[in-house]
């Protein structure tokens, strides 16, 4: 039987205030870290720069051996990534980034009430944002000879790729965004075709 994964199904916000401090959860769905640290740059510098904490988790990727991340941002250790990261974790949900944002009303919460107020953020804004079925996916470059190209273009569209980069030299080359249950399948037609080189990237 397949896998099924889920991620979340749209961006979303979500906020509560303990204690006079304001936590606000931001979550999305991203392809790679690379998309999900963008999220965190910009939470950070353009939507809440002037928070006193934005702390954050990510996990990404299918199969036995998902990339997780997290970070306290200057919260106590343990009491703010690590607890939004578990929050991922209990909704099943993969390449799924959150951010929660604290701005510190005067109250401390100590370490169990930290805790317990970045997880419950994180959960409810996951919660809230819903789920949606994720095809596992995986980058393919391409580099192809004029000839070749309709054919190439024809076997991607088949196998349900989206064409990410192009650029036509003196060869075409090509980043194709795949399922990852063609991957064998999409490769072994490739290599058959004459001067057409594949590197899969992810």
């Amino acid at each position: 039987m397949e896998t099924v994964y889920y991620t979340v199904a749209r961006e979303f916000t979500w906020e509560q205030k303990i204690e006079r401090s304001l936590f606000i959860g931001q979550s999305r769905s991203v392809v790679d870290a690379e998309e999900a640290q963008a999220f965190v740059a910009r939470i950070k510098t353009e939507v809440h720069p002037q928070a006193t904490h934005n702390c954050f988790a990510y996990r990404i990727g299918s199969g036995d051996h998902p990339l997780t991340y997290y970070s306290d941002q200057g919260e106590p250790t343990g009491t703010a990534g690590r607890p939004i990261l578990n929050a991922i974790l209990q909704q099943e949900l993969t390449n799924t980034v959150v951010v929660v944002t604290r701005y510190f009303g005067g109250k401390k919460l100590g370490i169990r009430g930290l805790i317990d107020a970045y997880h419950s953020t994180a959960r409810e804004t996951l919660v809230a944002a819903g789920r949606s079925l994720l095809v596992p996916t995986f980058l393919l470059g391409l580099e192809i000879p004029y000839p070749q190209l309709p054919v190439v273009t024809h076997l991607c569209q088949t196998y349900g790729g989206e064409i990410e980069n192009q650029d036509y030299g003196v060869t075409v080359r090509l980043d194709i965004r795949l399922p990852e249950k063609h991957r064998a399948a999409l490769i072994t037609a490739l290599n058959g075709l004459p001067d057409v080189k594949c590197s899969p990237e992810k």
